[in-house]
């Protein structure tokens, strides 16, 4: 019996221990109760037993030359959940556009961004494109025309305020470079708002 017993244990540890990842390149530190794991281009999350809750994919956002000088997603080193949610890319038009994922690894935020924040407090604010078909031209090719919103959004997506119509901004690989937010959330009731290189605060109408 005791040996049936022993290996009925070894037989639980070993079973335990092939679910904890391996031969990995990089293990962030632990963000709301989760891990990033990276093995060569793709990412993982792990929990806090070790177990993997979303598997490994190519679409969760990080950059190789974060600055934690940037109040947006280019000072994430790693992919990390904020307020149960996670930045992932796409491409669109060889541009990269923005959404989130909740921690399940569901897409709850389509891909509308060209720049955002992390959440924070419910909250964030980023850059939002729309694509508006305007026709044809005389060669029979398709006429578009691109509008940005800086705006102001919480964890369901929901757009609770149109901060800055935004400009000058080429959708075009060659000339595209990815916008400043030009807003910070000061707290639960404030927000600064930059306007022609000059800032004023305003209160959150929540």
């Amino acid at each position: 019996m005791k040996k049936i017993t022993t290996l009925i244990a070894a037989f639980i540890y070993m079973g335990l221990s092939a679910q904890l990842p391996d031969n990995l390149d990089y293990v962030s530190p632990f963000h709301e109760g989760f891990a990033a794991i990276q093995k060569e281009n793709k990412w993982a999350f792990v929990d806090e037993s070790g177990n993997i809750a979303i598997d490994f994919r190519d679409d969760l956002y990080w950059r190789t030359d974060a600055k934690t000088s940037h109040n947006d997603i280019r000072a994430l080193t790693y992919p990390q959940f904020s307020d149960g949610r996670c930045v992932v890319q796409k491409m669109m038009d060889e541009i990269p556009v923005f959404g989130f994922i909740d921690t399940s690894g569901k897409l709850v935020i389509e891909h509308k961004f060209l720049n955002v924040a992390p959440f924070k407090n419910g909250l964030t604010t980023g850059i939002m494109y729309e694509k508006v078909h305007r026709g044809k031209n005389e060669f029979n090719l398709d006429i578009y025309e691109f509008k940005f919103h800086e705006v102001l959004m919480d964890t369901d997506g929901n757009i609770i305020e149109f901060l800055n119509r935004r400009y000058n901004i080429q959708m075009t690989k060659r000339r595209y470079e990815m916008p400043d937010i030009k807003s910070k959330i000061l707290n639960h009731q404030l927000i600064a708002i930059e306007k022609d290189n000059r800032w004023e605060i305003k209160k959150l109408d929540l």
